[in-house]
């Protein structure tokens, strides 16, 4: 082996584990200092060291206040994070998969011309889309109720282009021409052969689908103007704005930072359980189409 390779391994190395501290640092500890600042009181987690245990009688007492805020209404936020969100991924599947499927796999006018506008759409910010939204929405008079919410959620233009990528490069298209000629429909052969083929990519859609629902801030704060309909990211923001320490006219109803730490993990529980049940989907899903025969 040549010295020069040699030489360069103690350096790759020593580069390796730098990047993987920076990305310990960055990602990782400020995970644990949330996990750590629910069970302090507020001032333990301003004179404490940031990274030390409070007590389990601290995390009570945070949980305590935090579920008695407006009569409980993290967890009303949380169920109606839930609903948008499930409702929206149903239908984003429902819609973006066959969409994916008929993109890849037919011909007919107008294709390329679809294909650019789901594109363009998909590398749009959301926020350049709210305005749009909200007139469309309030044209057909949905404003303030759950379909202003769960109908921009459900059509989910990176899905269909992911499954469209997908059915393009990793779906054999000779299996669907032999179930053609042996009489199988159209259908037929997406319901008994793409879909089956393809549920990693469909996992992988609606795990992205589900978060990108479930962060959402800016759409349900424009739509939705009553609290009791508020999703668990709003209503963050109304605890924030609860917090004596960033808006001092808080009267009565203040939440201590503590108490906040804990409502975030409690907004972060739902996508890290999604993530861990469909892991294996999600690996198998970003590698599919990687590699063709």
């Amino acid at each position: 082996m040549p010295n020069d390779i040699r030489s360069r391994r103690p350096l790759t190395k020593l580069l390796t584990a730098a990047l993987l501290i920076l990305f310990l640092v960055f990602f990782v500890l400020p995970v644990v200092w949330l996990v750590l600042a629910s069970t302090k009181t507020d001032d333990q987690l301003v004179h404490n060291n940031p990274l030390s245990f409070g007590s389990l009688h601290a995390l009570r007492a945070n949980w305590d206040a935090l579920t008695g805020f407006q009569n409980d209404a993290i967890m009303l936020w949380l169920r109606n994070s839930a609903l948008y969100s499930g409702v929206a991924l149903v239908i984003t599947l429902v819609v973006a998969v066959p969409a994916g499927y008929a993109l890849a796999t037919t011909e007919f006018r107008g294709r390329h011309t679809l294909l650019v506008a789901t594109l363009v759409v998909m590398l749009m910010p959301n926020a350049t889309l709210v305005v749009p939204l909200f007139l469309e929405v309030n044209a057909v008079h949905l404003i303030g109720s759950m379909w202003s919410i769960i109908l921009p959620y459900s059509f989910y233009p990176f899905g269909v282009y992911l499954t469209y990528i997908y059915f393009s490069t990793a779906l054999p298209k000779d299996l669907l021409a032999a179930a053609r000629i042996d009489g199988c429909s159209e259908f037929g052969a997406f319901r008994h052969i793409a879909l089956p083929l393809a549920t990693p990519v469909v996992a992988l859609v609606g795990f992205f689908s589900f978060v990108a629902n479930w962060t959402n801030y800016f759409l349900p704060y424009v739509m939705l103007p009553a609290s009791d309909q508020m999703p668990v990211q709003v209503g963050l923001g109304t605890l924030l704005d609860s917090v004596p320490s960033f808006n001092p006219t808080v009267g009565e109803s203040a939440v201590l930072r503590p108490e906040l730490a804990l409502a975030t993990l409690l907004a972060i529980v739902p996508v890290l359980a999604v993530f861990l049940f469909s892991q294996r989907f999600l690996i198998a899903g970003m590698l599919a189409g990687a590699t063709k025969d």
